[in-house]
């Protein structure tokens, strides 16, 4: 949002809570739940492009809960884009929508949707992108960006769950995997060039794109470096992919039939995440949106580690 106040636009956020931030910049805020029809359409009235970011992330929970926000939040956006007449939306999707629990290394968008889902974010999350895709036509325009493991100030997701799992995290495999990130600025960047280029060129509608630092990186190296960043230590202890795999369908089975509270510390599809490769091939969004990440991961890291000080100061 800060990108678009920037730019001089006239800036309009749909969320459940209020914050004092965007006040700070001047945002107009409305207050509503994203399975609310009616709060939606009047919140898009007057409104001609849609950032569409909200989800319901996460490893573990209800299908029920996932697919109320992912799949039916989506729908209701769609819809409401539609009463209103806004004529372009971009869509935040992941790359865990076509993850197959294999290695993707320098894949591209013509990879398929895999069959068999491991959790329900990413199989909602493909549902969801799937509906943003089909919807291009006529007077709306769509684009669906991937943006893989987005880090940096402000994160509320990756970092602190990185930090506060700190003294229990555990190598799983070899440590040589690689893996796609992108710091938040380069992330908002892409949904803006994703936003000018769908104004431009209608026919990029109904089109995805992965986005990312352009530099994949030892995942681990990356952990580590955001632990440093919170003067925390290194992960040093590991653990077999095998034996990850089996302790993630034993706490998953553990949680479900004893309805444990919270998440369990392991599951399958963290279990395949962290110990394979997953990094893909841009090339796309350079050519058809100008894509070029404006922060590196280094200048990222030491900004990250100047946010943590000062709030934690």
């Amino acid at each position: 949002m800060r990108m678009l106040v920037a730019r001089g636009e006239r800036v309009r956020s749909f969320s459940r809570s209020r914050y004092p931030e965007l006040d700070s910049l001047g945002v107009e805020q409305v207050q509503g739940d994203i399975a609310d029809t009616k709060a939606l359409r009047r919140a898009f009235r007057g409104v001609d492009l849609v950032f569409h970011v909200a989800a319901k992330p996460g490893v573990w929970g209800s299908l029920e809960t996932f697919h109320r926000v992912n799949v039916e939040g989506t729908r209701n956006v769609l819809r409401a884009c539609r009463d209103n007449g806004v004529n372009r939306l971009i869509y935040t999707s992941s790359p865990s929508v076509i993850f197959n629990g294999r290695d993707m290394a320098g894949v591209d968008e013509s990879a398929p949707y895999p069959e068999v889902y491991l959790a329900h974010y990413p199989r909602t999350k493909a549902a969801a992108e799937q509906m943003v895709r089909n919807a291009a036509g006529g007077d709306l325009r769509t684009i669906a960006l991937r943006p893989h493991l987005i880090w940096g100030p402000g994160d509320n997701h990756l970092v602190p769950r990185i930090i506060q799992r700190a003294h229990r995290l555990r190598q799983v495999g070899d440590g040589r995997n690689k893996v796609d990130t992108i710091y938040v600025d380069n992330a908002a960047h892409a949904h803006v060039l994703a936003a000018e280029r769908l104004s431009a060129r209608p026919e990029l509608s109904g089109r995805v794109y992965f986005i990312s630092q352009d530099e994949p990186i030892v995942l681990w190296k990356m952990v580590n470096a955001i632990l440093a960043a919170a003067d925390l230590p290194p992960v040093q202890r590991r653990i077999s992919v095998p034996t990850a795999r089996r302790l993630g369908a034993l706490l998953e089975w553990l949680f479900r039939t004893f309805h444990l509270p919270g998440e369990p510390p392991m599951t399958r599809f963290v279990a395949e995440e962290l110990a394979t490769s997953h990094w893909f091939d841009i090339r796309a969004a350079q050519e058809d949106l100008g894509y070029r990440p404006l922060v590196s991961t280094e200048e990222g890291l030491r900004r990250l580690r100047h946010w943590l000080q000062d709030k934690n100061a």
